[in-house]
């Protein structure tokens, strides 16, 4: 099976386009600054799209990691996120962001998760939530050039529902965001969102750290198969569905590999589209201040 570099792009709902495979840097803190090199290794290796976000607490790291890289800003794709408590303040927040970044714009700017939280309290505001904060949003999208598209991100199929009927809601996100893999590969939001022209780009595509999906039998077996390694698998698979995956990394080798994909046999791809029916529902990223029944 030939492996090649992913250079491809999906137009968003705007006329933007992202590229289908970008680096995911959650988690990447600490000593020697793991994001800058990871960000720099990415770009100077055939990526063009970064993804971060306020509460990862490496902003300033990717964005020296952008200017190590010696690419040109125009040629990246940089997402970022606004966190929980900043709900009311997101023109604030953004311009926080940027100046860590050292940026004048970002790309995609995304609601990180839909829930409002009062930082005093730490309790979600009782008159407001992210219906008031996606408004807010898309008036910076509409009125600064600080974001060329917006988005959101761990919403659930309901929660896009009250949002989009909102009659102030003029502006479609252009991605939400998601855990998906083929232990989560969310059936019901993946038609909606294909429904709606909102792409879905897949967080945590390995499983979580430690890459548990590396593990699976079926994984392990369809990647021996046609001489490839889990990883190959689980990122092409996200590309065949037509998803942007974000895979992270923090290892040189690991992220230029991530980068590599190949079309999967239709009978592989099909496994692993029926995989959680037979090895069961499997999701990592479900923190307490989250439901996705809602």
């Amino acid at each position: 099976m030939v492996l090649q570099d992913n250079k491809d792009t999906i137009t968003l709902n705007n006329g933007t386009k992202i590229p289908v495979i970008g680096l995911g840097t959650w988690q990447s803190t600490g000593e020697g600054e793991p994001a800058r090199n990871a960000t720099k290794v990415a770009l100077q290796n055939g990526y063009r799209h970064i993804d971060t976000a306020a509460i990862y607490g490496n902003e300033t790291e990717v964005g020296q990691g952008i200017k190590d890289s010696g690419v040109k800003r125009e040629e990246i794709f940089v997402t970022t996120k606004l966190w929980n408590g900043d709900h009311k303040i997101s023109a604030e927040a953004l311009d926080a962001s940027l100046k860590k970044l050292d940026l004048d714009y970002v790309d995609l700017y995304l609601i990180h998760w839909p829930v409002s939280t009062n930082n005093a309290t730490g309790k979600d505001f009782e008159d407001w939530d992210y219906v008031d904060t996606y408004k807010q949003l898309q008036k910076l999208y509409k009125e600064t050039k600080k974001i060329k598209a917006i988005g959101v991100s761990n919403f659930t199929k309901k929660k896009l529902e009250r949002l989009l009927s909102d009659p102030e809601v003029d502006v479609v996100p252009a991605v939400n965001q998601i855990e998906a893999h083929p232990l989560l590969p969310q059936p019901e939001l993946y038609d909606y969102l294909k429904e709606k022209n909102i792409v879905i780009e897949s967080y945590s595509p390995l499983g979580s750290t430690d890459a548990p999906l590396f593990k699976n039998e079926t994984v392990a077996a369809i990647a021996k198969k046609n001489n490839v390694e889990p990883g190959h698998v689980l990122i092409s698979w996200a590309v065949q569905r037509n998803t942007v995956v974000l895979p992270k990394s923090v290892t040189d080798a690991r992220i230029i590999s991530n980068l590599k994909t190949f079309k999967l046999p239709e009978e592989d791809f099909e496994a692993l589209n029926n995989l959680s029916k037979t090895d069961g529902v499997k999701r990592w990223a479900n923190p307490p201040w989250n439901n996705f029944d809602d």
